[in-house]
Parts: C-alpha cells; sequence; structure tokens
C-alpha cells in the first residue's frame, strides 16, 4: 500500500514504517488470530512511536489495562521500575458526557499513564467554540463538525508527539465499516493503526472489565454500549440492544464513523472547503 507521509520523522523510522507497510499481508496473516496480548507485545517490539488513542470505550480500556499488565511483566523481567509502555492520546471534543471525562482522570491514574489532551484548535470550552463555530454545529454540518473537535484535534496531536503508530478500540463486531478490519492497517497519511481487540465480541470485552477491574464508564451500567458525545449518542437499539454501535447517530442515516478512520486528505479539503465559505459569510453578515 502506498502511503503519504505526513507525520514528522526521522530516516531510520520512515525506513522502518517502510518495512511494515511492505511486510503487512505477512504481518496480518501472523496476527489475525492472535490474541490481543499477542498483539499489542508484537506491536510494542515492533512499531515507532507508538501510542493510544482512545475516548474511553470498553475496547479501549481493556487495552488500556492489557498495556499495564504487559508493562508490569516486563518491568519485573528486566528488574527496572514499572513504566506504562504506550501513552495515551485523548481527544477532548468539548462535548463528552462528563462520566467520560471523569472516567479519562481516573483510568490515567490508576495505570499511571501518561496521557495527552487534545482539545479543537484555540478553543478550551464549548461556550468558546459555539461563540466562534454556532450553536449545534453538529446539526448543520456534521462533517466540518467532525473535522474540528476529532480529526485536527487527533492530526495535530499525532504531529506534535510525532505519532507513527497508535491502537484503536475498533472491532469487526461493531459491523458496518469495522466488519472486514485487519489486525494492522496503515491510512492514506502513513499512520499505522492496530486494533488488538479485532476478534472479541461486546461480551468478551465485558467479560474480561468485570474479571479483572477494569475501569469503565458509569454510562454502561444504565445499559450505553458505544459511547461519544452526547449529542450523538443513545441506548443501543435492537433486540436486546445487540447491535452495540446502533445508538450512535442514530437519526443519521449511513453514518457510522466520525471521522477519524476516513480518508484524512478528502476530509481535510472538504471540511476547509467549508470553514472558509462559513468564515465568508459571517463577514457578509458582518458588514449588513
Amino acid at each position: 500500500m502506498a502511503a503519504t507521509h505526513t507525520l514528522p520523522s526521522s530516516p531510520d523510522v520512515d525506513a522502518q514504517v517502510k518495512r511494515i507497510i511492505e511486510d503487512l499481508p505477512q504481518i496480518n496473516a501472523k496476527l489475525q488470530d492472535a490474541s490481543p496480548q499477542e498483539i499489542i507485545s508484537w506491536s510494542i517490539d515492533n512499531l515507532p512511536n507508538l501510542y493510544q488513542t482512545t475516548a474511553f470505550g470498553l475496547t479501549g480500556c481493556v487495552t488500556l489495562d492489557i498495556i499495564s499488565r504487559i508493562s508490569a511483566e516486563r518491568a519485573q523481567q528486566n528488574g527496572t521500575p514499572v513504566k506504562h509502555l504506550v501513552p495515551l492520546i485523548f481527544v477532548d471534543t468539548l462535548y463528552h458526557f462528563p462520566q467520560t471525562l471523569d472516567l479519562s482522570e481516573r483510568a490515567a491514574k490508576h495505570y499511571q499513564a501518561p496521557m495527552y489532551v487534545y482539545k479543537p484548535q484555540g478553543t478550551d470550552t464549548t461556550a468558546a467554540f459555539e461563540e466562534r463555530w454556532g450553536p449545534q454545529l453538529w446539526e448543520r454540518d456534521e462533517d466540518t463538525y467532525d473535522y474540528l473537535v476529532k480529526v485536527e484535534p487527533a492530526r495535530r496531536a499525532y504531529e506534535e508527539r510525532s505519532v507513527q503508530a497508535v491502537f484503536t478500540g475498533r472491532r469487526r463486531s461493531q459491523g458496518a465499516d469495522r466488519a472486514s478490519l485487519a489486525a494492522v492497517e496503515v491510512d492514506e497519511t502513513g499512520l499505522i493503526k492496530v486494533n488488538p481487540l479485532l476478534n472479541w465480541s461486546f461480551a468478551e470485552v465485558d467479560k474480561y472489565v468485570k474479571e479483572h477491574g477494569v475501569p469503565y464508564n458509569e454510562l454502561l451500567d444504565m445499559g450505553y454500549k458505544s459511547i461519544g458525545d452526547w449529542h450523538s449518542t443513545s441506548l443501543p437499539m435492537g433486540k436486546d440492544g445487540v447491535d452495540e454501535r446502533s445508538g450512535r447517530w442514530s437519526n443519521k442515516a449511513g453514518k457510522t464513523e466520525c471521522g477519524l478512520h476516513k480518508d484524512y486528505f478528502k476530509f481535510k479539503v472538504l471540511a476547509e472547503k467549508k470553514m472558509r465559505e462559513a468564515e465568508l459569510s459571517r463577514k457578509d453578515a458582518a458588514q449588513v
């Protein structure tokens, strides 16, 4: 797969990423039936500048717990102090549930994991964001909203921290675009995405959480399964809520992803065009 690299790197890192891209079929053949622990261990050993991007969904919390256990095991084997081996990146959209924000702090503290929080550029509060872009932007222009609160902050995090590879919380059982996930993917920017729990069902994830005392979002106790921004999250639909992501964007026909896993370059061009048009409209209105 050819990739256009936009992330800061070094010649050694570029060569390492190039080898991963060239060997991707063999890597996925090796990891397609591997356990999450095996996929995570392989990633720590083989991927440069590795981070975990998470909104602290249940899968992300399990991934965090497994990384913590691997970190402790390796420290014991090496006779060194325990150090969480994969830092966290959390994109605060300014529209998360309070329970999600609370969990982000609790989980990072519980696992002693370095966490880097990124918000929409130039805004630290919901009020500041809406002063610039107006209320309920997600209703008026969901693509621009997704770009501003999720895609751009994530890309800025990757560039500032020289990220080359990330763990995601995606699983095949979540359906839609995720049904055909591979263990390791490379997107159009050259970012390596690893899906360590790709083969697990929601029930398996939930079982792990309960058996290992993993911190989780309190909204799960109310019946939620997939949790995003408060305005795009509802209880799952269908018999016994079996489709866990059916509660996301339930009023948006055909929408299954927020933009983080779409074609970055196409998404960026479209969003920036709309943002320029909106800025011109605001200037015209101010002159009337």
